[in-house]
């Protein structure tokens, strides 16, 4: 009963993280648009980290506070920073090149690069379960955004970093997994988030000279949200989840990004839903559903075919 209790939490709390990073995304497409791609992603992780090192160290909120070993600091740097670092370059620069739907339509392809990453496909039902979960659910984010792939303005540079992107985020979330062995979600969050900012903070000033830089309290604004409640909330939750499933099955929630950016997109930028809208919702639920739940015992199938 408390497993149960315990995994339906995560789902809980993995269904609020794709609602919160459905907002980043349009506030980041937004601040995109006029602010260079790099420095905004360094400036944002390198306020959200420092937030969450603090909320760690000065309360018990999240849990403990603990000083990484000298060789955890070099995980951290390596496997944790340096991967969110590559794949926020790929992600921002694809949001300012290309559509919102076309990145968030690739980064729904990123379950089906963890369970490669995983296991190749076996002769098993839990093996067809994983993968037929992840087919099911990028069809539906394929279904969902086709009217925009067939009206948009084909941008190959911005569609091939979203797909790049997709696939560092399937890194970065096997790497989180690997550091979380040793510490808490919460602890990878606020760590790798302030030493990505730190890897690109060198190249993000090279942006500013190059093209120049000019805010408003507006910008400022939105830049303080993305970085609370589309870093320092989603990463922590996000993280935390890894650590108890895995990756594969968290990386099922990915597909809902869409979804959730959609939603976002159509209050705040007034953008329509699309007709194909609840087809595509059926699809990609379907497959999370078809993820999480074991359905080798519920119809009590054998393990193998």
């Amino acid at each position: 009963m408390f497993q149960k209790k315990n995994s339906a939490a995560i789902a809980a709390s993995l269904l609020f993280t794709i609602f919160l990073w459905g907002g980043n995304n349009v506030g980041t497409k937004w601040l995109v648009a006029s602010w260079p791609p790099i420095w905004m992603g360094s400036i944002r992780l390198l306020l959200a980290g420092p937030v969450l090192l603090a909320i760690l160290r000065f309360s018990h909120w999240l849990g403990e506070w603990r000083t990484p070993t000298s060789a955890q600091q070099k995980q951290l740097w390596l496997r944790g920073g340096l991967s969110l670092a590559l794949y926020i370059v790929a992600f921002n620069w694809a949001l300012r090149l290309t559509a919102a739907s076309h990145v968030a339509l690739c980064l729904g392809a990123s379950p089906v690069w963890t369970l490669i990453g995983e296991e190749m496909p076996r002769r098993t039902w839990a093996s067809a379960r994983r993968y037929g979960a992840a087919m099911l659910a990028a069809s539906g984010v394929a279904v969902l955004f086709w009217p925009a792939l067939q009206n948009a303005k084909l941008n190959l540079l911005g569609d091939f970093l979203g797909l790049i992107a997709s696939i560092l985020w399937a890194v970065f979330s096997r790497q989180i997994r690997l550091l979380s062995a040793d510490l808490s979600g919460v602890e990878v969050a606020a760590h790798t988030m302030w030493m990505a900012g730190a890897w690109l903070l060198p190249v993000g000033v090279i942006e500013i000279f190059v093209k120049g830089f000019s805010a408003n309290a507006q910008q400022f604004k939105i830049l303080a949200l993305c970085a609370v409640l589309g870093a320092v909330v989603p990463y922590a939750l996000w993280n935390s989840a890894l650590r108890h499933w895995q990756t594969s099955r968290v990386m099922l929630f990915n597909n809902l990004i869409p979804l959730s950016t959609m939603l976002w997109a159509n209050y705040f930028l007034r953008e329509p839903v699309t007709h194909t809208f609840w087809t595509a919702m059926i699809l990609i639920i379907a497959g999370v559903l078809l993820g999480q739940a074991d359905w080798v015992k519920i119809f009590k199938l054998p393990e193998s075919f």
